[in-house]
């Protein structure tokens, strides 16, 4: 899915030059696909400094002089003071922050909105609608509850999504112009199926009730296959929405 969005920005991008280039919330994908957009300078934030060591580390060959990998906080006013850059990505940065910097989503565009020079691109994922009585979207919420209810059990924060409709009222009362927008329905594949049980399994350690743990445990590979299956029969799993926008500063 992520190569079907990052499509979409290069189209809304056209033939126009990159430039300099923010990536407001890195992780591996946002920053291996900027690299290949040849911008004239990178920057990429992380809250996390392990992650930005880690990530410096696997990128240094692709990483150029002039291209930097930053631990940060959107929080700290000083954090790139007086920089601007000609186009800024915010790439799932509006869900993940909360787990960074708790009930500061209301503030984040316009806490961006110093640093784009020409245009602001949003990445999001919307709130999963109830499931009703679709087997798939079923499994995709067990799965969703079944990671946050561990993360929380493991004391750390889940992110926090938001719809399209509240992301185009808070840049547009932050200074943006919205030009375009568009949601586009995800399908769930094994990727996503292993990596967030994976999640599941990584906070296990951290629980005080081993007996808890062991269960969790058992029901992780349980669902895992169920959910395997299923992915195996249907070629994917159809639920919910990714979207991205276009914004201008005004």
């Amino acid at each position: 899915m992520a190569d079907a969005l990052f499509s979409t920005l290069q189209r809304f991008q056209g033939a126009a030059p990159w430039g300099s280039v923010l990536d407001a919330g890195t992780g591996d994908h946002s920053l291996r696909w900027l690299l290949s957009c040849n911008p004239r300078r990178l920057d990429a934030i992380t809250g996390d400094e392990a992650r930005q060591r880690s990530m410096t580390a696997r990128f240094a060959p692709e990483l150029r002089p002039q291209d930097r990998l930053i631990a940060g906080n959107w929080t700290d006013p000083l954090l790139l003071h007086g920089e601007v850059y000609d186009q800024v990505l915010a790439d799932y940065l509006l869900g993940a922050i909360d787990g960074f910097a708790p009930y500061f989503q209301d503030r984040l565009f316009a806490r961006l909105r110093p640093h784009v020079g020409q245009r602001l691109y949003v990445v999001g994922l919307a709130p999963y609608p109830e499931p009703g009585d679709d087997p798939g979207g079923q499994l995709i919420w067990e799965i969703a509850r079944l990671r946050d209810a561990a993360i929380l059990l493991a004391g750390h924060r889940c992110y926090r999504e938001y719809p399209l409709d509240w992301c185009i009222r808070h840049l547009e009362s932050s200074g943006f112009r919205v030009e375009e927008a568009l949601a586009m329905p995800i399908v769930y594949r094994e990727r996503f199926i292993n990596g967030q049980l994976d999640v599941v399994l990584s906070k296990l350690p951290l629980l005080a009730d081993p007996g808890l743990a062991a269960a969790l445990r058992a029901h992780v590979a349980e669902l895992r296959q169920r959910a395997l299956d299923r992915c195996a029969r249907t070629g994917g799993i159809s639920f919910g929405e990714d979207y991205v926008i276009a914004a201008k500063p005004v």
